[in-house]
């Protein structure tokens, strides 16, 4: 979920775009970007520029010619238009989003057999356990920062259900926060010395089952390790590039997300109320999914143009990249009204939190499982969850959305 320099304020005159190289027009003339995604109005406050430019340039150039698209309409029509737009944006091996057509429908019908109903009925005790256990650790009345319990809770929930050992728990928060400053900096080298780091993590675990043979212990990596696709064993690369997917997407986005979640409760206590009274898996699961559409921590993802295209009148060429703003699209007023209007059942058809279409996150069942019991495990651990009125929250910088610190008190 994953762009730069000149001023992100807008300006009327800044509608140029044609989608050519970088900074020139038809004419070779130098061509001024709409908006900066990295500027200080976005730094400022994200969410609010992201509206505003929903609302006053919902097709926007930045700086490298990428377009951004920001209304809900212009995000669904993009995302399910897949002969004009591609998911293999990345130069390395992203199984499976990064791919499109049969060879993308074929890893997707092996990763979506680890997310089926019945498998996460499975699992469900193990994540309610892993959440319990880690909730009675915290000081109650106390102060926590949610997307540090985030974290934690991520890294242990995720080694419990892949079969990881319990070691690895601070090497991979370490990892967690590498990969979130090294995104940040966009140094392409730190960054490939995040991923090699996490491959070698990834390496370690399924070299050693694969040496084990039959005494490989009986758990998901192990069965990735020993699975198929199209008649074929699973490439090292290819176990690699899911795994990454899996473990590399889930960790800072769980945390995120709980930052999201523990912060919005916080700040409604009506609805933590109505929670802590008992609600069916269902109601809890949409309150979750409208919290994250109201400030929704998957920023954007990435399209290529494949054919030339015209989008509200802007002229996006053939091998231009094109962002689709999940955050802009989730409050669109010409879709849910007022955006922070607290509304699941209304709203869940239009929801784009987990994405849409055949690259709708493949690990939607297991977030969800792990956000609501991390919820419940809270809720029932305490009285009351506030906001610390002595430590100011710190909202996450682009490309990731959601809170950086979430300071909160348990009572």
């Amino acid at each position: 979920m994953s762009e730069h320099t000149p001023s992100d304020e807008l300006s009327a005159d800044d509608h140029l775009g044609t989608g050519r190289a970088p900074g020139k027009d038809a004419a070779g003339h130098a061509q001024r970007a709409d908006w900066n995604p990295r500027g200080p109005r976005v730094r400022r406050d994200p969410v609010a520029a992201y509206d505003a430019l929903r609302d006053q340039c919902p097709v926007a150039r930045g700086p490298d010619g990428a377009w951004t698209l920001f209304s809900h309409a212009d995000v669904v029509g993009t995302s399910l238009d897949h002969s004009t737009f591609s998911n293999a944006v990345s130069r390395h091996l992203q199984v499976p989003n990064g791919m499109d057509g049969a060879e993308h429908s074929a890893y997707r019908a092996v990763v979506d057999r680890y997310f089926t109903p019945g498998r996460m009925r499975d699992l469900e005790p193990v994540v309610r356990r892993v959440a319990t256990e880690l909730v009675a650790a915290v000081e109650v009345p106390g102060r926590v920062d949610a997307v540090v319990v985030g974290a934690r809770f991520a890294v242990r929930a995720q080694s419990a259900w892949l079969g990881w050992p319990e070691e690895l728990e601070e090497e991979l928060l370490g990892w967690v926060e590498e990969n979130r400053s090294a995104t940040r900096s966009r140094d392409r080298a730190r960054t490939a010395a995040v991923a090699r780091h996490f491959t070698a993590i990834i390496r370690s675990l399924t070299d050693a089952r694969r040496d084990a043979g039959d005494d490989a212990p009986d758990d998901v990596t192990t069965e990735l390790v020993r699975d198929r696709v199209d008649g074929r064993p699973l490439t090292d690369e290819e176990i690699v590039s899911i795994l990454r997917n899996w473990t590399g997407g889930d960790l800072g986005s769980m945390a995120l997300c709980a930052g999201v979640v523990l912060t919005y409760l916080a700040d409604h206590p009506d609805l933590q109320e109505h929670l802590r009274a008992g609600v069916p898996d269902r109601e809890l699961d949409r309150t979750l999914d409208e919290i994250l559409r109201i400030d929704d921590p998957f920023v954007s993802n990435r399209r290529i143009a494949v054919e030339p295209v015209t989008i509200r009148g802007r002229q996006v060429a053939a091998g231009d990249q094109v962002l689709v703003s999940w955050t802009a699209a989730n409050r669109d007023p010409a879709v849910f009204g007022d955006p922070d209007a607290f509304d699941p059942d209304a709203h869940a058809p239009y929801n784009l939190v987990w994405g849409i279409g055949k690259h709708v996150c493949p690990g939607r069942p297991l977030a969800t499982l792990e956000l609501r019991a991390l919820t419940r495990a809270v809720l029932a651990a305490t009285t009351a969850v506030e906001p610390d009125p002595d430590h100011p929250r710190e909202r996450e910088q682009p490309p990731a959305g959601g809170w950086v610190t979430a300071p909160l008190v348990l009572r």
